[in-house]
């Protein structure tokens, strides 16, 4: 009988452990949707009442940079090619602005002249997912998988060895997608202005562009831009003038600073 008892108490102890130990693994698993309060007035984007900041700032994820200085980050999503990178390219090249391009395997596959000419011109490459999966969905070795094959067609392309940076698909992440991706190297980097800009049918012209960004612009952003807008393409030019009018540097994501230390990303060894 009093071995009956034990086994009982064991096999309750079993299942109340595996209960919390799936509890706690559906709660680190608990999926965001990346969002934030626009900044208006060059006061700084706020994402305080997003849920989410403690976990960012556990994982070393950045979304702005040092709000005490007049700096800028210029990034682009690239999921695929729509006729306007070239044209970003251009500009970028005349005004001397460094940017970073988070490129998907698809973007990689079909245009390597043009993932050649972004290293070429100093500019970062970072991972956007191999297929853009909501990566909260997939498990971890295919996480893995998913940022492995970008970085190394990357680097078959162009000799970048390194990949530092990943910008989650859709803005979708959890604590344990953002654990993964750090031990593998990478600095999750998430945004401070944006615009819906990536419907191609639904553009309103460049001066929408403009003042879309301009609006927004404030110390230490993180400028987010999707490559198929026609229109920022077309804007890209007046943006940086008017930028730099107000007195904002750009920098590189790998110059970032939220304190006036760079970032420095997990190692992998």
């Amino acid at each position: 009988m009093l071995k009956c008892r034990l086994s009982t108490m064991a096999i309750l102890l079993l299942v109340g452990l595996l209960f919390v130990t799936t509890q706690a693994t559906a709660l680190q698993n608990k999926p965001f949707h990346f969002g934030f309060k626009k900044s208006r007035g060059g006061v700084p984007a706020s994402i305080d009442q997003e849920g989410f900041k403690e976990i960012l700032q556990k994982h070393g994820a950045i979304f702005q940079g040092n709000t005490s200085a007049k700096e800028l980050y210029l990034t682009f999503d690239n999921g695929y090619e729509n006729g306007n990178t070239a044209k970003i390219l251009d500009v970028l090249r005349e005004k001397q602005i460094p940017a970073a391009f988070f490129v998907t395997g698809h973007y990689v596959k079909d245009q390597p002249e043009l993932i050649k000419r972004m290293a070429a011109e100093g500019h970062l490459i970072g991972n956007h997912s191999w297929s853009h999966p909501d990566m909260t969905q997939i498990s971890d070795a295919q996480i893995k998988e998913e940022l492995d094959r970008v970085k190394m067609e990357v680097a078959a392309l162009t000799g970048q060895k390194e990949m530092r940076f990943l910008r989650p698909p859709r803005g979708i992440f959890s604590e344990r997608t953002l654990a993964v991706s750090r031990s593998l190297g990478y600095t999750n980097v998430f945004w401070s202005i944006a615009y819906r800009d990536w419907e191609t049918k639904k553009q309103a012209g460049a001066q929408y562009a403009y003042q879309q960004v301009v609006a927004q612009l404030h110390p230490g952003a993180v400028i987010l831009l999707h490559a198929v807008s026609k229109d920022n393409a077309e804007a890209l030019s007046a943006i940086i003038d008017e930028a730099q009018r107000q007195g904002y540097v750009f920098k590189s994501l790998d110059q970032f600073s939220d304190s006036g230390n760079p970032v420095q990303p997990f190692s992998h060894h």
